[in-house]
């Protein structure tokens, strides 16, 4: 795949090769590598503006010695699954989101007036074995 590439092209990928912290700014923030590698070819390898890709990258190399690399193992995974969430997040309808929520809402009303009916059902119907019944003939009590 490396022979069909553009000789710079090929020669920017090599020198991205050198610099893990640039591949994984770009992949977390995802950026496309058009400026980067507009970048490189007008300020160069040697440009100072290369560094901030690997100052930090040494200081994680000693602390991942120290930790025994458990933690950037972790920070990988959930970094993965972010941008898995990410990915299906760009790919939800939010208007097809929207109408679901205002269907639900609407059963959700129905469902309430329902309730709200049969409450009132009950309070207004005597209940079965009720001995303060009330007799149509009022005048027979004493």
């Amino acid at each position: 795949m490396s022979s069909n590439l553009h000789p710079s092209v090929a020669e920017f990928k090599e020198f991205t090769g050198r610099y893990p912290k640039l591949i994984k700014h770009v992949r977390d923030n995802r950026e496309s590598w058009q400026p980067y590698y507009e970048k490189w070819v007008l300020l160069g390898e040697d440009d100072p503006y290369w560094n901030q890709f690997t100052e930090e990258n040494e200081q994680e190399k000693a602390s991942n010695q120290e930790t025994g690399g458990k933690e950037d193992k972790d920070s990988t995974n959930n970094k993965e699954m972010m941008g898995q969430f990410m990915n299906m997040i760009e790919n939800v309808d939010l208007n097809k989101v929207q109408g679901h929520i205002q269907q639900l809402n609407g059963a959700i009303s129905n469902i309430q007036n329902l309730v709200g009916q049969f409450q009132e059902m009950k309070k207004t119907t005597p209940t079965k074995g009720n001995a303060t019944k009330k007799s149509p003939f009022g005048f027979g009590r004493d």
